[in-house]
């Protein structure tokens, strides 16, 4: 931190001021000696100031020049930093590039390495198939100069690729009409199967219903049993409402009669329906019910003597 300008000439003041002159009596110099006196003082004390000034300004250029410097060095350092810093991350990236590289080739290698297995591998595949068609044709040799000779005889055909198709075409219509033959029998096998399992469920169904109608029977017969004993109970029911209804007609007879009697003796035409039964009662009840309270009202009369038989 700079000190200001001030507090470094009043501390340098301080220092290289020489010591105060004691004091005397102003009675022993005159005022002209004290001035003098004074003004050296001032004197001496400017050019010291101007001495520390200088060298002040000695130090504070000396200073500058070594900041300068050592911020020269700092931007150097950081510029070697810097290449530093940059020369690590394109060593690093070198590195990273040839670590990837090593493991692509080493990729390469390996897969290149399959490669080659497989091709080998297929080779001696091709190999085998090849030594074993060449043994086939061996095999077959004596067929291709029958079927030359065939073609000799057939006229029809011009190459053996025609003879051969049409052999291929035949023995694909018997495979296919085999294949049909055993669809067939196998068709029938499974109607023939049903068939039986009808059979058997019919003979089931059958032994069942021939069950179904014998418990049928009973339950008809049972039904018949309790129809005649039913009919049986009508008949008697109705018989019994016979005379019920007989009987009701007589009462209903006999009520009406009572009834016509009441109205012929009380010179009354009568007044209710024929149906009206309960009414012909009531007036008939009535009507014995006043003869009975006119006679309880009557004196009672003294028994006559008994007659004499003659």
């Amino acid at each position: 931190m700079a000190v200001p300008w001030e507090e470094y000439i009043r501390l340098a003041s301080q220092e290289k001021l020489p010591p105060k002159i004691p004091e005397q009596n102003p009675n022993h110099f005159p005022p002209l000696l004290s001035l003098l006196e004074k003004r050296q003082e001032l004197a001496d004390a400017d050019r010291g100031l101007q001495a520390q000034k200088e060298a002040f300004q000695t130090r504070m250029a000396v200073l500058k020049e070594r900041r300068d410097r050592l911020q020269q060095k700092q931007q150097e350092l950081k510029g070697s930093f810097h290449r530093f810093d940059k020369f690590l991350q394109d060593s690093e990236a070198r590195r990273s590039r040839a670590t990837r590289r090593a493991a692509e080739e080493r990729h390469r290698a390996g897969r290149q390495e399959a490669e080659a297995l497989r091709l080998r591998a297929q080779l001696e595949e091709l190999q085998r198939e090849r030594a074993r068609l060449q043994r086939r044709l061996q095999r077959l040799e004596p067929c291709a100069r029958l079927l030359e000779q065939a073609l000799e005889q057939l006229p029809e055909f011009q190459e053996i690729p025609e003879l051969v198709s049409r052999f291929d075409a035949l023995a694909d219509t018997l495979a296919a009409l085999k294949l049909t033959k055993r669809q067939r029998l196998a068709e029938l096998e499974e109607a023939r199967a049903r068939l039986q399992r009808l059979r058997d469920t019919w003979r089931d169904e059958l032994l069942q219903q021939s069950q179904r109608r014998a418990q049928l029977l009973e339950r008809l017969e049972a039904a018949r049993e309790r129809t005649l004993h039913w009919e049986s109970k009508w008949v008697q029911i109705q018989n019994a409402a016979a005379e019920k209804t007989l009987l009701l007609g007589r009462a209903r007879m006999s009520a009406l009669n009572l009834f016509q009697l009441v109205c012929q003796h009380q010179r009354q035409p009568p007044v209710l329906d024929i149906e009206d039964t309960e009414g012909q009662l009531e007036q008939v009840k009535l009507f014995i019910r006043d003869r009975s309270a006119m006679l309880a009202s009557l004196p009672r009369a003294e028994p006559a003597a008994p007659r004499s038989v003659a």
